[in-house]
């Protein structure tokens, strides 16, 4: 009960696709804390400068490992405004956690990505209301889906 509630509040942060004053507030003190390195696992901030505005934005982020790769999945699809100022700059970004980290960001369209979805939700609890799929449904679940969620490879 408490699983489903907790999912609705969620979603009801990022309603439109796009996050509400609270997920915005939760996404900033997030982003602080992993900046910091006060957040264990696969989680990072990520930076990126707004294409329009120029503007550092930052926010949390989890990085995802698949066969010796690291890859960083929207959640909200193509959307995301993250996703469009990589689109409408040059990929590049910082990673942070603990210390900085220059990367550029490679949109991946491989035949790996419903694997690297797959491995995403394994690693994301936080991105699981998003998808209308169980983290542990097949791959070719997966596979219909792939086009919906834009995947990048850290370089």
């Amino acid at each position: 009960m408490l699983r489903g509630a907790v999912s609705k509040f969620q979603r009801w942060q990022y309603r439109g696709g796009r996050p509400g004053r609270s997920a915005r507030i939760a996404n900033r003190l997030g982003a602080l804390a992993i900046s910091a390195g006060l957040v264990p696992g696969g989680v990072a901030t990520l930076e990126v400068r707004g294409h329009k505005s120029g503007r550092l934005i930052s926010f949390p982020v989890v990085v995802a490992d698949y066969q010796d790769e690291r890859y960083l999945v929207a959640m909200l699809g193509h959307k995301t405004n993250w996703v469009r100022n990589l689109r409408g700059g040059d990929g590049r970004a910082v990673l942070r956690r603990g210390r900085s980290e220059e990367v550029a960001l490679v949109e991946d369209f491989s035949e790996q990505r419903a694997a690297i979805l797959r491995r995403y939700l394994e690693l994301a609890p936080g991105a699981r209301p998003f998808f209308d799929i169980d983290r542990r449904a097949p791959l070719a679940d997966f596979e219909r889906i792939v086009d919906q969620y834009p995947v990048f490879r850290i370089a």
